[in-house]
């Protein structure tokens, strides 16, 4: 590991427990910083009533005004996401509301870009929908160092992921195919517990400067584009605890590799693939059946260049 990474381990990386709610209300109040909450969903009626009711309770109160605004973006849900994150205090937007004028194309990464157009606050905090056990830490551990150090710019959150009842068996895709690429091309990123991790916060003068891929790839893009514009002592990251949530199956998480190997490899050479789609193999009645599948390769452009971005913010 390279110096400069274990000295930012020493002085950027935190625990939740460093910064209490009275030190990030301080901070907040005497900053005048606001807060927003961003939860992109698709068929998640199982946990997203509890995610939202618990940011609702602890972080919203009259109390505890850490979070300004709670935001849930839909992006084609069948079941009941939208009701039931109504239902528990959340604003719901659907994805295909935001820049109606450009057709949405499928992706986390489509729904985290547009939800700049439907946020306002100076913080941005993602927070994926499927989290099960959900604790307030996610969002006041990774809004607190934007809180209280003006010169970090984006925050990741670090935890342990089991994997059913194995401990630290989770992120498998960032085992196999994330952390390797990021030690090999960009060692710099190699403190990162959780370079793919959905929970992240960053100022939004970051955010809109930066890039979006619509898929699986987004969070590797923006960490690297991130430490590319701000530099490495500008990123850190804070230990939440646990993370659990909802696992993908195999075949899904080789999509999610291919995507994630096609964002690196257009930050490296800005390249084309020959063949951008991936072939899996599923086993039938009558024997491996080849299913192949496109890989994410769309990006959406720096929010900052987008004029009904500018025009809602020189309002």
């Amino acid at each position: 590991m390279l110096e400069e990474v274990e000295r930012w381990l020493a002085e950027r990386s935190w625990s939740a427990a460093d910064r209490p709610l009275d030190v990030l209300l301080a901070a907040k109040r005497d900053s005048g910083t606001t807060v927003s909450v961003v939860l992109p969903a698709l068929n998640e009626e199982p946990t997203v009533g509890a995610i939202v009711a618990t940011i609702r309770h602890e972080l919203m109160s009259d109390a505890v005004p850490l979070v300004d605004e709670l935001v849930v973006v839909d992006s084609g849900s069948t079941d009941r996401t939208a009701e039931v994150a109504a239902e528990a205090g959340a604003r719901v937007v659907h994805r295909d509301e935001l820049l109606p004028g450009l057709p949405a194309l499928p992706g986390k990464g489509e729904v985290l870009w547009r939800s700049l157009l439907a946020t306002t606050g100076d913080i941005v905090c993602f927070v994926d929908a499927d989290l099960r056990e959900f604790s307030a830490d996610f969002v006041s551990g990774i809004v607190g160092p934007l809180l209280t150090d003006p010169g970090v710019h984006f925050v990741k959150a670090m935890y342990d992921r089991p994997l059913g009842e194995a401990v630290g068996q989770g992120g498998r895709v960032t085992e196999l195919v994330a952390r390797p690429l990021l030690n090999l091309h960009w060692p710099q990123l190699a403190g990162f517990v959780q370079p793919l991790g959905g929970e992240y916060a960053a100022r939004r003068s970051l955010l809109e400067r930066l890039p979006f891929p619509v898929g699986y790839g987004v969070e590797l893009g923006l960490l690297v584009d991130a430490l590319h514009t701000v530099g490495l002592g500008a990123l850190a990251q804070v230990d939440v605890g646990v993370r659990k949530h909802r696992h993908q199956d195999g075949r899904a998480l080789g999509r999610m590799a291919a995507a994630i190997y096609r964002t690196a490899q257009l930050r490296l050479a800005r390249g084309h693939l020959v063949r951008p789609a991936l072939t899996q193999f599923e086993r039938t009645p009558e024997g491996f059946v080849p299913r192949t599948y496109a890989v994410d390769t769309e990006e959406r452009p720096p929010m900052a260049g987008i004029p009904e971005y500018a025009q809602r913010h020189a309002a």
